[in-house]
């Protein structure tokens, strides 16, 4: 999510304990950090590294909550027991896809608690201090709510971690999610005062925490909360900073040119370079095998369904999605995808592909034939690339404060044409919560910002998984699936966590 990523490399990875990573095994919330570190100033610019080297980890921003995105009617799988499991509502959480993901969570919080306790004790100038401070409140509050609204509802939240006592590790669930993201508000509202502004920040410190992120995300709160006055109020702030705006051409977003554009809030960022660094999901969206020319892993495609949701003449639509015909530049050369040499495999089930990862696989190879590694990694069996993933752009923004005006009754037409307006569509009047979901269906597209809780959100995931999904010729691929809202608005919690948890830590209902 940096990049600053080069910085966690060395004993600033091991500032928590020695046996941090075993004791995970173990201990589903963190260990207790050593009693000699945090006394310098370098110990704390360590301690603060160290809570963004594990968004590198592939269970986060590779693939991890992805598996449980391909639950959505917008995403298809290459055929694997797992992918399955979760399409069908089936999984018990021992998935080797899917059960790190909530220790990976946990361990980051529990490293952001360790600088927000020990840094106030330690002598750095203030400004350095209330910003390494706000990027702690900013990455926990993050962590939190990307499990809170996964694995909690109004029958149980999820553990709130002790910030003051780290040995006292065995904490019982929330009794209800609505604790958890009134923690991760207050959070967010610490880290937003804290912080700098993203054009305060050297260039040398793009990807830490900034403003306006602690601001879209407590929208992104506030959305799940169903607290609408507070998603309408920050995201107001956002768009009245003068900070963001959107690009003028969708299709720019996605190039690793502007990787810090002013629609930039918050990403997941690699180095090409590096074969340890940044997130491997463009090369988890190409092709399988990638033609031969790189390992792509051909782990997520889009539905028919999906395709369908846009008109013709929506520009986000070629820029989205690659069907049969589509001309593209692939490694320095023009190709006409799924037909001649470029025809998909066979564990492609849906005969299409996201295209919004594909800019750095544009690139022409070296003299030698290699990979150019300044836009992808050499190693194929850790495709980072140096586009940033997003995780939270302008656009999502100005669709959550529709969304959250609908939801009081009020006009959102400005904010949604907007977005239909840099789509090349006409201006609507008098919008609706259906105008909304499909601009925000054909808007974000293949992001992570999880279309399948947007469908549990809205309560249309029973009606919408009831329909089947097709490959792009209109052959089905997935039947019409079983969607319990009682039981499946959450995910159940990995029973590894629940076995070492003393009995503090209890499944959710019905898995």
């Amino acid at each position: 999510m940096k990049k600053i990523s080069f910085l966690f490399i060395g004993l600033g990875l091991l500032f928590t304990t020695l046996s941090c990573e075993n004791e995970l095994d173990q201990i589903p919330q963190g260990a207790p950090s050593t009693g000699n570190f945090w006394k310098t100033a370098a110990d704390a610019k360590a301690g603060v590294n160290s809570i963004y080297a594990l968004y590198n980890d592939d269970n986060m921003y590779g693939r991890g909550f992805f598996w449980l995105n391909n639950a959505s009617d917008d995403i298809g799988t290459k055929p694997r027991q797992n992918a399955e499991r979760i399409k069908n509502f089936i999984v018990d959480g021992s998935e080797s896809d899917t059960k790190d993901i909530w220790k990976v969570h946990y361990e980051i919080m529990k490293r952001c608690n360790d600088v927000i306790r020990n840094i106030p004790n330690i002598t750095i100038d203030e400004p350095t201090k209330n910003r390494m401070l706000g990027e702690a409140y900013f990455n926990h509050a993050v962590m939190h709510l990307e499990l809170a609204y996964r694995y909690g509802d109004e029958r149980a939240g999820i553990p709130i971690q002790d910030r003051e006592d780290p040995t006292n590790i065995f904490i019982p669930r929330a009794k209800n999610v609505a604790e958890n993201y009134a923690y991760i508000t207050a959070d967010l509202i610490k880290a937003a005062d804290l912080l700098p502004y993203f054009n305060e920040l050297s260039a040398d410190n793009y990807g830490r925490a900034h403003k306006t992120a602690a601001w879209g995300y407590i929208v992104r709160t506030s959305l799940y909360a169903k607290d609408y006055d507070s998603a309408i109020k920050y995201a107001d702030l956002i768009m009245k900073s003068g900070k963001h705006a959107l690009l003028t051409n969708f299709e720019d977003v996605f190039k690793i040119s502007n990787n810090w554009s002013s629609e930039y809030i918050w990403s997941a960022t690699s180095s090409a370079a590096n074969t340890t660094l940044g997130s491997i999901f463009p090369g988890v969206c190409l092709e399988d095998k990638g033609w031969g020319a790189y390992n792509g892993w051909g782990n997520f495609y889009p539905t028919k369904e999906l395709l369908d949701t846009y008109v013709a003449n929506d520009k986000r639509l070629s820029a989205t999605i690659l069907k049969k015909g589509d001309k593209f530049t692939y490694f320095g050369t023009e190709v006409t995808f799924n037909e001649g040499s470029y025809q998909v495999s066979s564990s492609n089930r849906t005969g299409m592909q996201f295209k919004k990862y594909m800019d750095p696989f544009s690139f022409p190879k070296t003299t030698s034939g290699s990979v150019d590694t300044r836009y992808v990694n050499a190693n194929g069996d850790k495709p980072s690339t140096a586009l940033n993933v997003p995780l939270l752009r302008y656009a999502d923004v100005i669709l959550m404060m529709a969304e959250a005006k609908l939801m009081k009754g009020q006009n959102a037409d400005t904010e949604i044409n907007m977005i239909r307006n840099r789509a090349g569509l006409a201006s609507i009047s008098g919008a609706t919560m259906t105008d909304l979901k499909r601009e925000r269906r054909c808007e974000l597209a293949g992001e992570w910002t999880d279309r399948h809780f947007d469908l549990v959100r809205w309560g249309d995931a029973q009606a919408t998984y009831a329909k089947p999904l097709h490959d792009y010729n209109g052959v089905v691929i997935y039947p019409a699936r079983n969607f319990n809202p009682a039981i499946h608005s959450v995910w159940p919690i990995p029973p590894d966590e629940i076995a070492v948890s003393k009995g503090t830590l209890t499944q959710n209902q019905g898995w």
